[in-house]
């Protein structure tokens, strides 16, 4: 089995217990986590039985101690983390929400390590040594222009090794301010597009497609949780227009009823029949997955990322339907379990693919 490769920054979550607002609960006890979507991939691919290796800077001091131990105890190569005395771990805060008030995100990332660090202080050839797959985002390149470039030639040395390379758009409009001459949509998509002249395999949702590429998928509200499922694939096929290199185009599918409840499905197209397969479904109908008691849904696309790349690596399960039906099991278990990571097996995820879904009781 060769490995899956992830290029991207992990931090530090912090998060008040119990639904409590920052207000709430500071000052007072908070409980700090790593997550990132680039690491939550690579300990997904882990966890549920492939091989990984994570690619970061992180700096020289006892919180990278803690991470990197955490990140080997899953079962993630880190050989390849590079340790700085410049800079510090990035830090981001959540407030999870309820019913109809929603889940907040604040980003405290500047002048991290990894913001830092540029495409020439990373080793590549050793990072994709034995490797068969790189995956990348759109958060990273927002962070800094220095970013942007190592994540561009990460791409590029990825496809001259060979390897297929995924990216998950993940437009976070907060993050592209580095260059003050652009709106951050101008700037997300102009590196965007640079990025995905290598990219073979990539997902991203409604506003992704929106916001980065200028895509619109018809008839389709996420504020009001609205969803023209249909126009999904001509949203696709406008990707693939325009990108010819990407063969599997995947767009997450979320309805969000309020905060406890979404609605979570995926369109996956297939370039090279020119078909859509949309998941899960019920005697042949599109039917997502009800999820009415979320527990934490951060993290939630990075698990379908990474249920996708180990299910198009395994050959038995590498067929477009059968990849993305596992991808997107892999994904509804996530939001059971707090935190980013997704600690689901690939047992648990071939279970709800064959219908147990009513969580009774194990023994």
């Amino acid at each position: 089995m060769k490995t899956v490769v992830t290029f991207g920054e992990i931090m530090g979550r912090v998060m008040p217990p119990n639904y409590e607002k920052f207000r709430q609960a500071l000052p007072g006890n908070v409980k700090m986590i790593f997550a990132g979507a680039e690491a939550n991939v690579a300990v997904s691919v882990a966890m549920l039985g492939g091989r990984s290796r994570f690619v970061t800077a992180l700096p020289d001091n006892e919180l990278t101690c803690a991470c990197l131990t955490t990140l080997k105890g899953l079962g993630v190569d880190t050989e390849q983390i590079l340790q700085k005395d410049a800079g510090r771990l990035g830090l981001y805060f959540t407030e999870t929400g309820s019913n109809q008030r929603p889940s907040r995100v604040i980003y405290d990332r500047a002048h991290s390590t990894f913001s830092l660090t540029g495409s020439k202080e990373y080793d590549w050839k050793n990072s994709f040594k034995d490797a068969c797959w790189l995956h990348v985002t759109g958060i990273s390149p927002a962070l800094s222009k220095v970013v942007a470039e190592a994540v561009i030639d990460a791409v590029k040395y990825a496809k001259k090794a060979g390897l297929t390379v995924s990216c998950d758009l993940n437009f976070r409009k907060n993050l592209w301010r580095w260059d003050a001459l652009k709106s951050p949509k101008q700037l997300a998509g102009e590196v965007m597009r640079q990025v995905l002249t290598g990219v073979d395999v990539l997902i991203a949702n409604e506003e992704d497609a929106s916001d980065v590429l200028g895509i619109h998928p018809g008839d389709t509200d996420v504020c009001q949780g609205k969803l023209d499922v249909e126009k999904y694939t001509d949203v696709a096929r406008q990707i693939v227009a325009e990108f010819s290199n990407v063969s599997i185009a995947a767009t997450t599918l979320r309805q969000s009823v309020s905060a406890n409840h979404n609605n979570w499905g995926v369109m996956l197209y297939d370039a090279k029949t020119q078909k859509s397969h949309f998941v899960p479904t019920h005697n042949g109908v599109y039917q997502p997955y009800p999820i009415t008691d979320i527990v934490d849904r951060v993290g939630g696309g990075d698990s379908f990322a990474a249920g996708l790349i180990y299910a198009l690596t395994t050959p038995e399960l590498s067929e477009p339907k059968t990849a993305v039906s596992f991808a997107v099991a892999s994904s509804c278990l996530a939001h059971s379990i707090h935190g980013d990571f997704n600690y689901s097996t690939r047992k648990e995820v071939e279970t709800l693919m064959a219908g147990q879904g009513r969580g009774r009781i194990v023994r």
